[in-house]
């Protein structure tokens, strides 16, 4: 299994080579072709888990392996690294991707520390947290709970419309079928956080200069 994610990894990382950056915040969102979008999704997923022996992942099934894979393509500052033994990926509110994500990531690490799922119900509680998932349970509060996190250096995703308009850092879209997502660069940046230069290129759009919205 080892030598197949080696192999699988090394053929994706050469589309990526490859492909063009994303489009800056201005104009119409520049898509993936399906081959390219399918072979950056199962890039980002990784063999060896979240899955990957489905035929027919769900949404969450994509987005839980999204959410792992992140992990492994943005750079947190040193003093949060050190903090934990473990690389946390945390759910606020309404839990959309039920035991499945914690069994997916069963036994995976990133950086030498063991990955775990929390939910939470607070965004007080996400200061340990790596990466924090906020449910669209969350949608009317939004504003607050990005507010309460503008000091910390948790990585913020949503599929919440407009999320990365309204000062989030990674939201989620669906079109076609097709799980994709785009970044609010300034916002990651601001937060003291690296994104990979693949991450960025296979983003939908990066925009940049959008911290807060309503």
């Amino acid at each position: 299994m080892a030598k197949v994610k080696e192999n699988f990894i090394r053929g994706t990382n050469v589309l990526l080579q490859r492909a063009r950056p994303r489009r800056m915040t201005g104009g119409r969102p520049r898509h993936l072709s399906q081959p390219m979008a399918l072979a950056v999704a199962w890039m980002l997923v990784g063999a060896s888990c979240l899955n990957a022996q489905k035929s027919n992942p769900t949404e969450y099934d994509v987005k839980a392996a999204y959410l792992y894979n992140f992990g492994r393509f943005v750079e947190w500052p040193s003093r949060v690294s050190a903090a934990s033994e473990y690389f946390s990926i945390c759910v606020l509110g309404g839990d959309p991707f039920g035991p499945t994500f914690d069994a997916t990531i069963a036994g995976e690490s990133i950086n030498g520390k063991k990955v775990v799922v929390a939910r939470i119900t607070k965004p007080q509680d996400a200061a340990s947290c790596r990466i924090l998932f906020i449910s669209s349970s969350e949608e009317g509060r939004l504003k607050e709970i990005l507010a309460t996190l503008d000091k910390t250096s948790v990585l913020t995703v949503s599929d919440i419309s407009q999320f990365a308009r309204r000062g989030g850092m990674i939201q989620f879209l669906t079109e076609a079928n097709r799980v994709r997502f785009e970044v609010n660069l300034t916002t990651a940046e601001h937060a003291g956080l690296t994104l990979s230069s693949q991450l960025l290129k296979v983003a939908t759009v990066v925009r940049k200069n959008d911290r807060s919205g309503d």
